[in-house]
């Protein structure tokens, strides 16, 4: 196979891999790790089959051997340089390379995912780990979990919980590749321990650091946040005192659910009868695919997946995009993502995990029957509930581990009236704006439509920018829940609303503009779009002139400033970005704060401020007044009261958002 080149286009890794090569450098080296790194990143890489050669000099080259596209061993980096095995470039390449979890993708993060994740709004990615697509899925009879830590994992936990601190007070500037690589040894050990759900948060927190510091264009500092609070939260409950002075005394479903799991466990369904929903591109750092949303007769939601690793990110969208013309891997059935969006599934044998994921093994049977349209039952079942209580259902859930959260509880079914495009503020990006049918003579929202995913090789921003030329249309539309202090949504999919399905139906004008438009789609699309793999078209969107009317109503403003609550948010993420230094203000600004905070009777805000600087002051000195390392543990449990604290307030804010669009917004930092 011919070589080919691409800049800056490496292999996933391992995380214990990471954490091997680079503690095998001495100190020396270790010191110069981060400049090495730089300098590697800025070198071409070449692939040839399994193989990845990048050139050191003139005379020494890296090959990464990543069958797959994953290095699984250190043996996998070689060096042609004099210091091998125990030299910079190795560290600096397994450095610069993606971690991936698990040879095989895990359960997608439907987010974005991610992130933009899929990944990727914030949520730790499953410690789970699928079977192969084919096979038989494990069953839910498990041998049960301990009830009590082992010393084993009291030691993992103790240890992740030191490289987290350490991680935290340094801050993203701080936490160079030897930070890094002791917080994923650190997660290799929790989970040979079996703790892991800790170790996949602590791989989590290493990816968006990295993205963090090479300045990825998906980096979320709210992400970052996040995942950092999460991993904290569960080291913190793991080694807390209670649980560590009495182990015995913890109930063992608490315990379980720290714990996480090494692997989805699916329980027998029987027959089902699934109708599509949607199709979804999922795109990440180091896997792309589609995933396919299904609804069974009982109104439950289901996912079919078809998520790969990709080792070239320049062609990671288009193999997003093509994932949805792939086969379903569900059974016999002979059709692909997108046609399985607009049609059902009769299944036997079924399996099905508790997020919702359907197995594939070789005992389940499937074949196409018909699908329904969205305006139908029991597809249409699902836009009855009110968006203030499915806003609240997908509050709820994200308390949940994420791989016991219910396939689908993020989503939102709505109904709604576009309004064109408005800033986000003065001099701000133009927003969409649409307004949510309540069907209970509530206040209707006003909504920002965002796009699905940011990445500019998927459709999902091109057909809002030509959504936003048609205010008026009436539209029925599946969404993730965007957290914000006002109504925020991430557009899936859209379809014709239930006055508009049939094929001879009048259009029906907004009373509130001057034009009219109407979704017109073709046969083949059963009335609906997956914005992330299909494109509007101009001749989609119908205009209808009206003779008369009223005039059309202004468009919303930003919400009036409310209380200062992003006056500790910012300090929060000032320490993640810079770490305990980001806690010396001065005096003046120090008051400033507290003053405003009280001002606004945010009483418990400012009394946690004031906890977070006085523990990132709190340093130890010895008798010559220089500083002593401490564990930073007191720091982190500031930092960690302060964010819980922060994470509260925002749902508080988002679901009141939802339930009265005249509720007061806090300032934008």
């Amino acid at each position: 196979m011919s070589a080919t080149t691409c800049e800056n286009d490496w292999p996933g890794v391992r995380p214990e891999v990471v954490a091997e090569v680079v503690s095998g450098l001495s100190a020396r080296l270790q010191k110069r790790l981060d400049a090495a790194v730089a300098k590697l990143a800025q070198r071409p890489v070449s692939r040839s089959g399994d193989e990845w050669r990048v050139p050191v000099d003139e005379e020494a080259s890296l090959v990464l051997h990543a069958p797959g596209g994953v290095v699984v061993g250190p043996d996998d980096v070689r060096c042609g340089c004099l210091l091998a095995p125990a030299c910079v470039h190795r560290a600096a390449a397994v450095t610069l390379c993606p971690l991936a979890e698990a040879p095989e993708p895990t359960e997608p993060a439907l987010a974005a995912s991610v992130p933009p994740e899929p990944v990727p709004t914030a949520s730790v990615p499953t410690a789970s780990v699928p079977t192969e697509p084919g096979g038989d899925e494990p069953t839910a009879t498990e041998p049960p979990e301990p009830a009590a830590l082992t010393p084993a994992e009291l030691a993992a936990a103790r240890h992740l919980h030191r490289a987290a601190c350490a991680l935290l007070a340094a801050g993203v500037s701080g936490a160079g590749a030897v930070s890094q690589a002791e917080l994923l040894r650190a997660a290799h050990r929790a989970r040979v321990a079996g703790l892991y759900r800790p170790a996949a948060a602590a791989v989590a927190v290493v990816t968006r650091i990295r993205a963090a510091r090479s300045g990825a264009p998906d980096h979320r500092l709210a992400d970052l946040v996040a995942v950092l609070r999460d991993l904290l939260g569960l080291t913190t409950a793991l080694t807390g005192p209670a649980l560590a002075a009495d182990p015995a005394s913890a109930a063992s479903a608490p315990l379980g659910a720290l714990r996480g799991t090494a692997r989805q466990s699916y329980a027998e369904e029987g027959g089902l009868r699934l109708y599509g929903l949607f199709a979804e591109p999922v795109l990440t750092a180091t896997h792309a695919g589609a995933v396919s949303w299904a609804v069974d007769t009982g109104g439950r939601l289901s996912t079919v997946a078809e998520v790969l690793p990709h080792g070239d990110a320049a062609a990671a969208a288009p193999l997003a995009v093509g994932a949805g013309n792939r086969t379903v891997r569900l059974g016999d059935a002979a059709l692909s993502h997108r046609e399985f969006s607009r049609a059902g599934l009769a299944v036997q044998g079924a399996t099905r995990s508790v997020a919702g994921r359907l197995g594939a093994g070789a005992s389940v049977r499937a074949v196409r029957a018909a699908g329904a349209d969205w305006t139908a039952e029991p597809v249409a079942r699902l836009w009855s509930e009110p968006p203030a209580a499915q806003v609240a259902r997908a509050l709820a859930a994200q308390e949940l581990p994420y791989e016991s959260r219910p396939a689908g509880s993020d989503l939102l079914f709505l109904d709604v009236t576009l309004l064109g495009a408005a800033p986000s503020g003065p001099g701000g990006a133009l927003q969409l704006l649409g307004r949510a049918c309540t069907r209970t003579g509530g206040s209707e929202p006003v909504v920002v439509l965002r796009p699905g995913h940011e990445h500019p090789g998927l459709a999902f921003r091109a057909n809002l920018a030509l959504l936003a030329t048609a205010p008026g249309l009436r539209l029925r539309l599946i969404g993730r829940l965007e957290r914000a202090d006002r109504p925020e949504l991430r557009v899936l999919a859209i379809g014709t609303p239930p006055d508009a399905a049939a094929p001879d139906a009048a259009p029906a004008p907004d009373a509130d503009r001057g034009e009219s438009h109407r979704l017109v789609l073709p046969g083949d699309r059963a009335g609906r779009i997956n914005l992330g793999l299909e494109r509007l078209q101009t001749a989609d969107l119908q205009t209808v002139e009206r003779s008369a009317g009223p005039a059309p109503e202004p468009l919303p403003v930003a919400p009036p400033v409310g209380p200062p609550v992003h006056v500790l948010g910012r300090r929060v993420e000032q320490t993640v970005t810079t770490g305990r230094s980001a806690l010396a203000p001065s005096p003046a600004t120090a008051a400033a704060d507290l003053g405003l905070l009280r001002a606004a009777g945010l009483a418990t805000a400012a009394d946690l401020l004031d906890g977070l600087r006085a523990a990132g002051a709190n340093r130890p000195r010895d008798v010559f007044g220089r500083i002593v390392q401490d564990d930073h543990d007191a720091f982190a449990t500031a930092w960690l009261a302060a964010a819980g604290y922060t994470e509260a307030l925002a749902v508080a804010l988002c679901s009141a958002a939802w339930e009265d669009e005249e509720v007061p917004h806090p300032a934008t930092p």
